[in-house]
């Protein structure tokens, strides 16, 4: 395997780190066992939760869906060390890139200051190729991208807090652009528990056959390979 082939691992001398993410769930398919390493270090991780994935059970109206699906990520979130859940009462399958976004964001980067901010894959695949991301993970992580960079200006949103310009580096996981990743060998079984906390929700997929550690192994062996590890976590790393 050449050099070019590898993965650089991502640095971890940080203590605080702030996820923003669409949909109860989209941390679980793939970066909580990144998630329950760095809180093993005893690193601190907020979670802030876009929506409340109300849409997200064909067969649950959302009043219902809403807060089943919250209360699994809270459970999920336990599973790996982190106990502040923020859920920002945005529209479940129609989060629009704008303005008004960017505002919900920054106010969240201000309140919590972290040195690294965790989203999603925000690019229009998950393979570089035909399969297609999703329109809520698309326009949330191009938010939290912005939004750092928002944070940092004390005249943008001067009602969403004081400026917060201490944000490192933005990491968004599963990118098919990726060239960075962590070693999750240690702590891959606690995220496969924590996917299978979203019960309810993988249960109204209608997945017969859907098994959480086969899932995750298939996308933490190739990115261990990369890493000369057992398992890993992709990530695509962006400096503000």
């Amino acid at each position: 395997m050449s050099t070019q082939e590898r993965l650089e691992p991502v640095v971890e001398d940080w203590q605080k780190a702030l996820a923003v993410v669409a949909h109860p769930d989209d941390l679980e398919f793939g970066t909580a066992a990144a998630i329950a390493r760095w809180t093993a270090q005893g690193k601190q991780i907020v979670y802030c939760v876009l929506t409340s994935g109300e849409a997200g059970i064909d067969g649950v109206d959302p009043a219902e869906c809403g807060p089943l699906r919250e209360a699994e990520q809270i459970e999920s979130s336990r599973i790996v060390g982190v106990s502040a859940v923020e859920f920002l009462g945005q529209p479940d399958g129609t989060i629009e890139y704008g303005v008004a976004l960017r505002r919900v964001i920054t106010a969240a980067i201000r309140r919590h200051q972290p040195e690294i901010v965790i989203t999603n894959n925000f690019r229009d695949t998950w393979d570089g190729d035909v399969l297609l991301n999703q329109a809520d993970h698309i326009n949330t992580g191009r938010g939290a991208l912005d939004a750092v960079r928002d944070a940092a200006n004390r005249w943008i949103f001067t009602d969403a807090g004081d400026k917060w310009d201490g944000v490192r580096q933005v990491w968004a996981a599963g990118s098919p652009d990726a060239r960075h990743g962590v070693d999750t060998t240690d702590t891959f079984d606690v995220g496969v528990q924590s996917l299978k906390a979203h019960k309810a929700y993988i249960d109204g997929l209608n997945w017969p056959h859907f098994d959480p550690e086969e899932f995750l192994e298939g996308t933490s062996r190739p990115a261990g390979a990369l890493l000369g590890t057992k398992y890993g976590t992709r990530f695509e790393v962006f400096t503000p």
